[in-house]
């Protein structure tokens, strides 16, 4: 493992995982990140939960400064993981989970294999196997036609390395100087991990939670992100991009629908891969809720 700039390493199965802790409390919140990135790219939501309760956040496995493991895995293997991970560091539930994009897709399957350790859920804009049924067929075979062949991908260049060099040192500016010198130039590193993370979602993964039940009867927030799809902006009329923006937001109010006490929230002036950055507040609100309505 790298050095890390910050946080103790836990091991699980012979392996090492990157582990980051503040605060005080119970019920534990637990963030799961995205594809591609790590735990302390929300090191602003783990210091600001700080204040309410325990909070937490790891590297998968094969991620960060975890110990390497093959890429793709499936959703019970990293759920199963993070349940060890949270064992091992002394962190009994149950828990809050909350879970960014493809990290509330491993929140979800872990509330349906250890519904018992779930006090609580937080999505923040999270993909679902049933995503293809609230688009448009017109969106639907746009994002077919637009996939990339990945193994193609060619490396970045010089010019494209500084360009995002530049940019990662402007997102995560608040962050303090040697976490952020080591978070941008671990991503320039390892940009292709979220491609390798996610290259089984739309069919292993996905079809692994439709089979997987019902989620547990918890709290559950779901917070979207509100700006346009960059992607599908360059590539859609102003209706249709429209119309598939609304078929997230039902996909996600559908989602919130599904158990007792679930909520949907729109997070204006946030795009989906760095709400967190972006907009913290939502989600430091959304977890204050979600502790509130537990704690009660």
């Amino acid at each position: 493992m790298r050095t890390m700039p910050r946080g103790a390493a836990v091991e699980v199965g012979g392996r090492r995982i990157a582990f980051y802790r503040a605060g005080d409390g119970d019920p534990p919140v637990v963030l799961l990140p995205g594809a591609g990135l790590v735990g302390l790219e929300y090191d602003n939501v783990l210091t600001g939960a700080a204040a309410l309760t325990t909070v937490v956040t790891y590297d998968r496995g094969g991620t960060g400064w975890s110990d390497p493991v093959a890429l793709p895995r499936t959703a019970g293997a990293v759920a199963t993981e993070l349940r060890d991970v949270l064992r091992a560091a002394g962190l009994p539930g149950p828990y809050v989970l909350a879970g960014h994009s493809i990290g509330a897709v491993y929140a979800r399957r872990f509330a349906q294999l250890f519904p018992a350790d779930v006090a609580g859920l937080l999505f923040i804009d999270p993909g679902h196997e049933d995503i293809l049924r609230f688009l448009p067929p017109e969106v639907v075979a746009l994002n077919e036609r637009m996939k990339p062949t990945w193994d193609e991908l060619p490396d970045l260049t010089p010019e494209q390395l500084e360009a995002s060099r530049a940019a990662l040192t402007r997102l995560y500016a608040e962050w303090p100087a040697d976490v952020r010198e080591a978070l941008v130039e671990h991503r320039l590193e390892t940009w292709r991990t979220g491609i390798q993370e996610g290259r089984n979602l739309e069919d292993e993964v996905y079809a692994e939670l439709a089979a997987g039940g019902q989620l547990p009867d918890v709290p559950l927030i779901v917070l979207t992100a509100a700006d346009r799809n960059p992607l599908w902006a360059r590539s859609m009329p102003p209706e249709l991009l429209e119309r598939a923006h609304d078929g997230i937001n039902a996909l996600h109010a559908s989602i919130a629908a599904s158990v007792p006490r679930g909520e949907r929230r729109l997070v204006e002036g946030a795009s989906h891969q760095y709400l967190h950055v972006q907009r913290p507040g939502p989600v430091l609100d959304a977890l204050r809720d979600l502790l509130a309505r537990v704690r009660a």
